[in-house]
């Protein structure tokens, strides 16, 4: 995976350091559809809900985990944010990435469209993707 180092991207935005290959589960998902999602790869540090193309808020794995019920619908336990712009300085997403814990912070547009997402490195020092 390609790797954008944190010390040269004081003049680019988030935009340019975006990972683009995401995959959102649809706002109707339920807290199990997230769990079996998650499961697949220990990769994965965040979950992101949409509706089409908007976004409809992000869970991380202990958003999900017991005691929460397995039907209870995904977007009911969501956090709507925070979401970074796609035009915020590439410093920006990187602050609220890792101040979120998940190193990760979704891009969404003036619509509310989800464009992708700032994944920072597990050692912080860049972005992948």
């Amino acid at each position: 995976m390609a790797r954008t180092p944190l010390d040269i991207t004081a003049d680019m935005a988030c935009a340019d350091v975006l990972h683009s290959r995401f995959e959102a589960l649809p706002a109707t998902a339920t807290v199990d559809d997230v769990r079996h999602w998650f499961a697949t790869s220990s990769h994965r540090k965040m979950a992101f809900l949409t509706d089409g193309d908007r976004y409809r808020g992000s869970l991380t794995r202990e958003d999900v985990a017991e005691p929460v019920q397995a039907s209870r619908a995904a977007a009911e336990v969501a956090r709507a944010g925070p979401t970074v712009a796609p035009e915020a300085p590439a410093s920006s997403g990187h602050e609220l990435a890792v101040a979120g814990g998940a190193l990760r912070v979704p891009v969404v547009d003036a619509e509310g469209r989800l464009l992708g997402v700032v994944a920072v490195t597990e050692d912080r020092a860049g972005f992948c993707g």
